[in-house]
């Protein structure tokens, strides 16, 4: 990595056509994967990656150059690059002094990914594969996948701040398909975090394994999904992919800003039920979308979006908060050197509640629970979705009967979020790649266990304009 003397002057280098902010975000980057297909590791790879990325900021734009030749040379052609682009006149900056920032978000690694050997994985993911095979004869296909990515960051601007940074994100996946008579049905389970592989020893990937193929087998019994508008009870093991991608996109700040968001201009009016909150936070310990500073330096921070059914706080960065004056959420994210942050949500959850998770399902009448969320597409202007439902069952006079097969749910966020009548005192997480912009960045989402008054099941999707929709895919 660079030391603060070249950090400072590639800064006040890329300043000298009168930037009014500068910044560089150097990474090293070594990731490595293993993958059991087919009855047979079908792939193993392991990289590594280093480069800078260099904006500066003039009046409201942005210029970004990226580079990964490192030397001296390398840096001042991309800082002269990123300067002349705004076209701004010479001008003499100061040099910049750059002091180490401290965050009180602490990562913990107990076995670093060189400390495991591809021997050990192999053995792990063949035996997971094993497992699941053996649940039944109907399992047709096995997929397990074990994947690390190990970041060494430094990020430095010239308002004087340094800060550096080790990440580590582990991942474990299971993906089971059965077939009976023509029919095919899938279970999935994921596993990881900001964390070593002693998820291997904390997670068993076995366990994993044949919940998946369970799950699969048991929904090549279900039937039909009924069609029509009723309640859903949306259990805590769904993960938070609704809140994240019907609600969460709409309270970031650059989307607000630019008019793409139904949340504009409704700062501190009543979004929600009263008692429901929604969070994002990324220095929860261990958990996907966790860090100790955001991809501008800014030390990671829990942000309160919606606070009892108020709206409080839009996420932002360093542009879209200084476009509307507000403090820094900690919320700049982007995937690699090669991309400019924006702001991203970290780890995004609907607060818990009061109730009893299993009194809300006993006080269904009728109703639709669903146990594990698929994928789907959201209108990211008005909120507008349709999601497939992985795993649910019928309830019936509070009790949880047959399971069913096919369903989709589709509704609003926002008004999703009025229409929540009981908020259980559990709380699941589910992981995944969140995309804007071209860019992934890992994230994590959770809810309790929720009702919802009533939503569409089996219905079909708007057919809004195609360039506002935004496909989902959960990893």
């Amino acid at each position: 990595m660079l030391d603060k003397k070249e950090l400072s002057r590639v800064l006040t280098r890329a300043l000298r056509r009168g930037g009014d902010f500068a910044e560089i975000y150097v990474e090293e980057k070594q990731i490595s994967n293993v993958l059991c297909e087919d009855n047979r590791i079908e792939k193993i790879n392991s990289g590594r990656e280093k480069g800078a990325g260099i904006r500066v900021l003039k009046d409201g734009r942005t210029a970004y150059v990226y580079t990964n030749e490192l030397s001296p040379s390398g840096l001042d052609r991309a800082a002269d690059l990123a300067a002349k682009v705004l076209g701004a006149n010479d001008a003499e900056p100061e040099a910049v002094n750059l002091t180490p920032r401290q965050s009180g978000c602490q990562l913990e690694y107990l076995r670093m990914p060189d400390q495991v050997a591809f021997d050990e994985k192999i053995t792990r993911v063949l035996a997971a594969n094993q497992a699941a095979r053996e649940i039944n004869e109907e399992i047709r296909q096995v997929t397990v996948a074990l994947s690390d990515v190990q970041r060494i960051l430094q990020i430095a601007n010239s308002e004087g701040d340094l800060t550096e940074e080790e990440q580590v994100r582990v991942r474990m996946v299971v993906n089971a398909v059965a077939a009976r008579e023509g029919m095919i049905q899938t279970g999935y389970e994921s596993s990881g975090g900001v964390l070593g592989w002693e998820l291997l020893d904390q997670v068993s990937l076995e366990d994993m394994a044949r919940e998946s193929a369970s799950r699969a087998v048991a929904m090549l019994s279900a039937v039909p999904a009924p069609l029509g508008k009723m309640p859903v009870v949306m259990h805590a093991d769904a993960g938070g992919t609704m809140v994240h991608e019907a609600c969460g996109h709409g309270l970031e700040a650059d989307l607000v800003q630019k008019g793409l968001s139904i949340y504009k201009d409704k700062m501190g009016q009543q979004v929600a039920i009263d008692g429901l909150s929604v969070i994002d936070d990324a220095t929860i310990k261990g958990k996907y979308g966790s860090f100790a500073y955001d991809d501008e330096g800014t030390p990671a921070q829990r942000t309160v979006m919606i606070d009892q059914g108020i709206l409080k706080q839009f996420i932002n960065d360093r542009l879209t908060a200084s476009c509307d004056g507000s403090s820094l959420t900690g919320n700049g994210r982007r995937e690699s050197y090669q991309h400019k942050p924006v702001p991203r949500m970290t780890n995004t959850f609907i607060a818990s509640g009061e109730d009893d998770p299993d009194e809300i399902i006993a006080d269904t009448e009728y109703g639709l629970l669903v146990k594990k969320m698929g994928g789907g597409q959201v209108n990211t202007i008005n909120g507008d979705f349709v999601f497939d439902v992985q795993e649910g069952y019928i309830i019936e006079h509070g009790e949880i009967k047959h399971p069913v097969r096919g369903a989709t749910l589709t509704g609003n966020g926002p008004q999703v979020l009025l229409d929540i009548d009981r908020i259980g005192r559990d709380l699941g997480f589910s992981l995944g790649v969140c995309g804007k912009e071209g860019q992934g960045v890992p994230v994590g989402d959770a809810q309790p266990t929720i009702r919802i008054k009533a939503l569409t099941v089996g219905g079909i999707g708007s057919d809004d304009n195609p360039k506002t929709i935004k496909r989902i895919r959960r990893m």
